[in-house]
């Protein structure tokens, strides 16, 4: 009876752990956007919310080597969407640490950090940009510690915009 109540016991605790696991990774699948992309709302209105911006931007010390204006680039092509704004930011002495290293350059395709402006229809201004902070852990070494400092200084950029 020991026997047949070990095995029940073991393919009830496999049973267990399989649905465990699976619950995790529904969670996992329905939460990863809103950890990954981090959204908010601006003070102000779209244009205001620029300009602040590449101030802020510029008095933190950081460049802004591409600006996309999304709005007029799909226009061109017949498309119609609404205010939106895409700019590349780098900041020299974060990427110098990360491009320097051979194996960490591997993470060149996430940067330039970008943060994206733009407009919804309900006429409020948002502000997006990666988690990089939470992206980079799963890098370890030095792109988590200088991802992490990039992120945190990004916030401090974005603060007298958003709510």
């Amino acid at each position: 009876m020991s026997r047949a109540l070990n095995k029940a016991s073991l393919g009830g605790l496999a049973l267990g752990i399989t649905l465990g696991l699976a619950a995790g990774a529904g969670v996992l699948y329905k939460k990863a956007p809103g950890l990954m992309i981090k959204e908010d709302v601006s003070k102000y209105d779209f244009e205001t919310t620029v300009k602040i911006f590449v101030e802020e931007v510029k008095a933190a010390g950081w460049s802004i080597p591409t600006i996309h204006d999304m709005q007029a680039t799909l226009d061109g092509f017949g498309h119609k969407v609404g205010q939106m704004m895409i700019f590349e930011l780098c900041s020299s002495k974060y990427s110098s640490e990360i491009l320097k290293l051979d194996d960490e350059r591997r993470v060149s395709p996430m940067m330039p950090c970008r943060v994206s402006i733009y407009t919804k229809s309900s006429g409020k201004t948002y502000i997006s940009r990666m988690n990089s902070g939470l992206i980079a852990k799963f890098f370890g070494g030095v792109v988590d510690r200088v991802m992490k400092l990039a992120a945190d200084e990004t916030e401090v950029i974005l603060e007298k915009l958003i709510k």
